[in-house]
C-alpha cells in the first residue's frame, strides 16, 4: 500500500535542525564540511532558536532530529531540547559523543531522548581518527558506555570510506558489545569533504556491495540484539527518489535557512521572515519546480554539481514558475 503524498500532510513530520556547523573535528566524509572554524557567521542566536522552538510546538510538529557541525556543542543547545522534550516533541541527537559526560548523559535519559547516533568510523582509535582527524575514539566509546548503561541503547553510526572498509564487521562487533540498539551504516555520500576528495576516498561498488554482504552474513550469524540497518540509495539515487516522493520533513540549516535535501542548494524558505506554515508550504512547491527537477537530472551526468550541496539558493517564485538567484 503507497504512502501518503506530501501534499496531503498540514505539518512536516519531523524536522531536521543543523543547529551549527562547527564541531571539534574535520572528518574527510563530512558532508557539511564542518570543524573548529566553520560556524556559519549569521547562525540563530539562542533567542531565535528558542522561539523556533516553541514554533516548533504550537505547529504539531512531532519529532526533531538535531545534527551538525556538533549540537551538544551549542551553548542553547539543552533549553532547545528541554522546552521540545517538554512539550512531547521526540528528540533524535547525531553526535560524535565528546560532549557526553555522565552528567549529560543522566540528563539525556532524563528528557527521555529517543534516539542518540554517535558517530564511530573503526574498529580502532587508529582508524577513526584517520577518518574523523581531531575527534577521540575513547571519548566515542565512552558515551556510548554512559547512555546504554542508562538504557537509552544508541545507535552507532558507521561511514564507509577506502580506508575503513575492512573495518566494518569489526566495527559491528564493537557496536553489539557496547550495547547499542543499532548499527547503522550506507553508501559513502559525495557531498562535502568526500566530495572534494571522492576518487582517493571512495570505496569500489564491488568493495561496498562486498562489505554489506559480509555484515548480512555476519549479523546473521550471531544473532545480536544489536540491528543492522543499511541504507540502501546513493546520494544521486536518493535524490531522484525523492524528486519522485519528497520527506515530509523540513530541513533547517544553522542560519535558520530551509533546503529542500542536505544534496541540494536550493533553500526554499527562510525561518527569520517566514513562519513555518509559510515555509512548508514553500518546500512543498519547490520539490514541483523545473529548476529542482533539471538539477537533479544534470547530477547523474555531471556528479560534480554536488560540490554545490552547503550552498542555499534561494527560490523565487515569477508568474507561476521558479528562478534562482544563488545566495549566501
Amino acid at each position: 500500500m503507497p504512502g501518503r503524498a506530501v501534499t496531503e500532510y498540514r505539518a512536516p513530520l519531523f524536522l531536521a535542525w543543523q543547529l551549527t556547523n562547527r564541531c571539534g573535528a574535520r572528518c574527510v566524509t563530512c558532508c557539511e564540511e564542518s570543524g573548529p572554524d566553520k560556524a556559519w557567521p549569521d547562525e540563530l542566536t539562542r533567542a531565535e532558536a528558542l522561539a523556533l522552538g516553541r514554533h516548533i510546538v504550537a505547529s504539531g510538529i512531532p519529532y526533531v532530529a538535531f545534527g551538525g557541525g556538533e549540537p551538544l556543542g551549542v551553548s542553547h543547545f539543552w533549553e532547545l531540547a528541554e522546552l521540545l522534550a517538554a512539550s512531547g516533541v521526540a528528540l533524535k541527537i547525531e553526535t560524535d559523543g565528546s560532549h557526553i559526560d555522565d552528567a549529560a548523559a543522566a540528563r539525556l535519559a532524563r528528557l527521555k531522548v529517543q534516539c542518540v547516533q554517535v558517530s564511530v568510523d573503526g574498529a580502532t582509535a587508529e582508524m577513526h581518527e584517520r577518518v574523523r582527524p581531531g575527534s577521540s575514539f575513547d571519548a566515542a566509546i565512552g558515551a556510548i558506555r554512559r547512555l546504554a548503561v542508562r538504557g537509552l541503547a544508541p545507535q552507532l553510526v558507521f561511514v564507509p570510506t577506502r580506508w575503513n572498509i575492512r573495518d566494518a564487521v569489526g566495527t559491528y562487533d564493537l557496536a553489539v558489545e557496547l550495547g547499542c540498539s543499532t548499527f547503522v551504516t550506507g553508501p559513502l555520500m559525495r557531498l562535502g569533504r568526500a566530495a572534494a576528495t571522492w576518487d582517493k576516498l571512495a570505496c569500489s561498488e564491488r568493495d561496498w556491495q562486498g562489505a554489506v554482504e559480509a555484515l548480512r552474513d555476519h549479523a546473521k550469524s550471531r544473532a545480536a540484539a544489536t540491528g543492522l540497518s543499511i541504507y540502501p540509495w546513493d546520494i544521486l539515487t536518493e535524490l531522484e527518489e525523492r524528486l519522485a516522493s519528497p520527506q515530509a520533513m523540513l530541513l533547517v540549516v544553522p542560519n535558520g535557512k530551509v533546503k529542500l535535501l542536505n544534496a541540494l542548494p536550493f533553500a526554499s524558505a527562510d525561518l527569520r521572515s517566514d513562519s513555518l506554515e509559510e515555509a512548508w508550504n514553500a518546500y512543498r512547491e519547490a520539490w514541483r519546480s523545473r529548476e529542482v527537477r533539471e538539477f537533479i537530472e544534470a547530477c547523474r551526468s555531471d556528479p560534480g554539481l554536488l560540490r554545490h550541496a552547503n550552498e542555499t539558493w534561494s527560490l523565487e517564485k515569477v508568474s507561476g514558475t521558479f528562478s534562482r538567484r544563488k545566495g549566501s
